[in-house]
């Protein structure tokens, strides 16, 4: 295999599109081996490795931004994306720009080339052990101070879990990945607590499972619990929806275990400043139009408390993946809507939509209409809403990401 020249954004996108074909492999040795090729860039920061079912990006974003406002360079690695890979990778609150992106992806994918002949037959760095690595090199080259990193799966055998972070963060525990990382939420604790190091601080947010509690308790790092009324603060933020509040208090106890004290003026800019793009995301109020990428049930659970105070007429847009619980990602949705428009998106994996009307109707829920295109569908749902109504899009962050995508977007088609 030659060692490739990425010259633009696009040909980096494309160049780790191929790389999902390898699929999704657990270990770190080719992630060690890769940093190693690269002179180990993740030794060159400090960090913080954040994990856990709901919340993760949100945490991560939040944390990175009151970091940054007590003075720090930041660099923040997330994901999914929705429309670029380009916003996994963000240095003081910006994504990469195109040239900076396919710079540092052309050496990644170079390292990744020489690493790939020292493997056995049909081994080979994969898409997000490569994005990975570009974050950390990038963050490295760029001197950022503090990295706040998200996990992708799990924790153990993810390929973050190659920095020596100082502060762990766990937002919460649910069922998810059960066929990666367990049958049980004390499997999947266990496999998240593996990024906790010794001498590190672990953050945990609040209404934690008891079982991943019992299983913190074991770590050997001192432990921060989030209070429920530290959930509950008077600060404004500019993230919608009640459960940010949560995500916002575990960031400013991330932040305060690396940083010590922290300037509370610092800590509400931060709150009045950060947005999540794909959670409670308003796109428009006329009627009120709302894209959220909530998956499972207890994101949807978030998100239908969030929704508690809306009291005009809702019709929902929903698409949802086929290894997702549905039936009770609906349950959670349908007691709030007046109508839902059953959809799909790119993803090969998004249910049908006649299934999710199936579903709907099994459930005893509202009426329910078919629209293959999402952005027909949301068309449709805001015309059934009325000016005085609102619209929910939801259930996939792949939706999320077919609805934010310029129509006319001519980059390479990613699966996220």
């Amino acid at each position: 295999m030659t060692s490739p020249k990425l010259e633009t954004s696009d040909e980096a996108e494309r160049w780790l599109l191929q790389r999902e074909l390898f699929g999704m492999r657990f270990g770190l040795d080719r992630m060690r081996r890769l940093l190693t090729a690269l002179d180990s860039p993740q030794n060159e920061f400090r960090s913080i490795h954040v994990v856990g079912t709901n919340g993760k990006s949100s945490t991560v974003r939040m944390t990175a931004s009151i970091v940054q406002h007590h003075g720090l360079k930041v660099g923040a690695y997330l994901s999914p994306h929705l429309v670029s890979f380009r916003e996994r990778i963000r240095i003081d609150d910006e994504d990469l720009s195109e040239a900076e992106f396919a710079r540092v992806m052309t050496d990644v994918a170079r390292a990744a080339v020489k690493v790939d002949k020292g493997l056995e037959e049909g081994d080979r760095v994969t898409q997000f052990e490569a994005l990975t690595a570009a974050a950390y090199l990038e963050f490295a080259r760029r001197g950022v101070e503090v990295a706040v990193v998200e996990a992708g799966l799990g924790g153990r055998w993810d390929a973050t879990n190659v920095i020596p972070s100082e502060v762990q963060v766990l937002t919460n525990v649910g069922l998810e990945h059960t066929r990666w990382l367990g049958p049980t939420v004390r499997d999947i604790a266990r496999e998240k607590l593996a990024v906790v190091r010794d001498g590190g601080t672990l953050v945990l947010g609040a209404d934690l499972h008891i079982d991943a509690q019992e299983l913190a308790a074991e770590t050997p790092a001192r432990r921060v619990v989030v209070a429920p009324p530290m959930c509950e603060s008077s600060l404004e933020l500019a993230a919608l929806g009640s459960f940010q509040r949560r995500n916002f208090a575990v960031a400013w106890e991330a932040a305060e275990a690396l940083l010590g004290g922290l300037d509370d003026a610092a800590v509400r800019a931060a709150a009045a400043e950060v947005r999540v793009p794909g959670r409670f995301h308003v796109i428009d109020r006329d009627p009120l139009t709302i894209l959220d990428g909530a998956h499972n049930a207890a994101g949807m659970h978030a998100l239908a408390e969030a929704l508690a105070d809306h009291r005009e007429p809702l019709v929902a847009v929903v698409s949802v993946l086929d290894d997702k619980d549905a039936a009770a990602m609906l349950a959670e949705l349908l007691p709030l809507c007046d109508e839902v428009i059953c959809t799909t998106s790119r993803n090969p994996r998004a249910l049908p939509p006649a299934t999710l009307a199936s579903l709907t109707e099994q459930l005893g829920g509202p009426p329910s209409r078919l629209e293959r295109d999402p952005h027909k569908a949301v068309a449709l749902a805001r015309d059934l809403a009325g000016p005085d109504g609102a619209v929910l899009a939801t259930g996939s962050i792949y939706l999320v990401a077919d609805l934010l995508r310029p129509l006319d977007h001519a980059g390479p088609t990613s699966r996220l």
